[in-house]
């Protein structure tokens, strides 16, 4: 090895390490057990992942070479050679864990401190740098209001949140300041606390954003696993195994529904985000966070299971791949399995209340 490639090696190792970091972060599907407090060093060191039934499963380890190793929380115990009091303990926790539905931040920001499970770093819950950048457009539209209250047509440059709450701590205008005092007048705070009020109100519509970027890319695989659908149904053999056909047709009918009430949630949300600028107050903000952040759990755990269950399919099927029988046989093997899960979800989900 060159002296030249043995520098590297650190290097890529590097890299490497924290585009994993930035995936798990900012996954739906992924919780890398080292933000929790386990004592196990084999368990702090494994993921706990969604399988494509949407199970729950600890992933040992993972790489290109020998693939992925994942264990159902209930078989955990066998992998130790040891029994000790700080192993039960950790299984306990991880019990707790397989029963969230979604392991993005804003769901597990909620579920943890619902099971009364600590982190050990509070980052950990919060969005990557690359996607807080990638989701600034997502952005734009739920602070344009608040710029036009503030700057009116004076509209500043922001890259992300941090810029836009900086913006608002150091108003270089006497027209602006007076505006900043009657937005705190009107939110019940004082002057100086309307940053603090717009890192929430950024948090707040960050996760709204997120959420919608994902909802967006699976509206664009959901597109062509209907096409897939369309050919399979169309298959003369499988027309005559009408338990074949009438599982592919259910299951493509309830992928498509569940898109379309994820979609309507987006629609109340949009509409309920422009009213609250038509007089926004305490009161209108309390109730447009609520509306939000009572969805987390919901919307993250229906779009977690439409993520997994996409990322199964185009895994095995993508590019082109394999006939419709093959993905017939595969729609009535595991594929379909765990589709009870996100209608379960679905039932959960609070009701809309319009500002």
């Amino acid at each position: 090895m060159s002296f030249a490639t043995a520098a590297a090696a650190p290097l890529a190792a590097a890299k490497s390490a924290k585009a994993k970091k930035k995936q798990e972060q900012d996954a739906l599907h992924i919780l890398p057990l080292s933000i929790v407090p386990l004592q196990t060093p084999g368990l702090q060191r494994a993921r706990m992942i969604k399988d494509p039934r949407l199970d729950s499963v600890v992933e040992l380890f993972h790489d290109a070479s020998s693939g992925s190793g994942c264990v159902p929380p209930e078989k955990l115990a066998q992998c130790f050679n040891e029994q000790t009091d700080e192993l039960d303990e950790d299984l306990e926790l991880i019990h707790r864990l397989a029963t969230l539905n979604s392991y993005d931040v804003y769901t597990l920001r909620i579920e943890l401190r619902r099971l009364e499970i600590r982190v050990n770093d509070v980052e950990s819950l919060r969005l990557s740098e690359d996607k807080n950048r990638e989701l600034t457009e997502y952005m734009r539209g739920f602070t344009r209001p608040l710029i036009n209250q503030i700057y009116g047509d004076a509209r500043p440059e922001f890259n992300n949140m941090s810029d836009l709450v900086g913006l608002f701590n150091s108003p270089d205008k006497d027209k602006v300041l007076m505006n900043i005092i009657r937005m705190a007048e009107r939110l019940q705070i004082q002057p100086p606390e309307v940053p603090a009020f717009l890192e929430e109100y950024g948090d707040v519509f960050l996760s709204l954003a997120y959420y919608r970027n994902i909802v967006e890319d699976l509206m664009v695989r959901l597109e062509k696993f209907t096409e897939d659908m369309s050919e399979i149904l169309s298959n003369q053999q499988i027309k005559r195994d009408p338990r074949i056909s009438d599982t592919c047709l259910k299951l493509d009918q309830k992928f498509n529904d569940i898109a379309s009430w994820i979609a309507g949630r987006f629609e109340s949300f949009d509409r309920n985000s422009q009213t609250l600028w038509t007089d926004i107050n305490a009161e209108s903000f309390r109730k447009m966070k609520r509306l939000i952040t009572g969805h987390y759990t919901t919307i993250g755990g229906m779009l977690c299971g439409m993520e997994v269950k996409m990322d199964a399919w185009e895994e095995k099927f993508g590019g082109g791949r394999g006939g419709p029988l093959a993905k017939a046989d595969f729609i009535m093997g595991d594929f379909r399995q765990g589709m009870d899960v996100i209608a379960r979800i679905k039932a959960q989900a609070p009701e809309i209340q319009d500002l």
